[in-house]
C-alpha cells in the first residue's frame, strides 16, 4: 500500500482576507461613532448621523453579497482542486 500524500490548502488565503474585510468593515464603521456623531452635512434635510447609518445598510448589503460570492467561488475551487488532486495518483 502506498501512501497518498494529502494535499492541504492554506487556510488563510488572499480571497479569505478580502472576505473578512468585507464582513468586518460595517462593524468598524458603525462602532466608530465619533466619525459620524454630527449633524452636518445634511442630505435632503436629514442630519448626517442618520443618513450615514442608512447608507451603511446599503453598503453592508453589497459587501455581504460580495463576501458570499467570493466564498462560493473559493469553495468551488477548493472542491475542484481536491477532487482533481486525488485523481492524479
Amino acid at each position: 500500500m502506498s501512501e497518498v500524500p494529502e494535499t492541504r490548502h492554506p487556510v488563510v488565503t488572499p480571497v479569505r482576507v478580502i472576505i473578512a474585510v468585507c464582513l468586518v468593515a460595517p462593524f468598524v464603521a458603525m462602532l466608530w461613532v465619533g466619525s459620524y456623531a454630527k449633524t452636518d452635512p445634511e442630505f435632503i434635510g436629514i442630519p448626517f448621523f442618520y443618513w450615514y447609518q442608512m447608507l451603511w445598510v446599503l453598503i453592508s448589503t453589497a459587501l455581504t453579497m460580495t463576501a458570499y460570492q467570493l466564498w462560493q467561488r473559493d469553495q468551488r475551487a477548493r472542491k475542484a482542486a481536491s477532487t482533481s488532486g486525488g485523481a492524479q495518483q
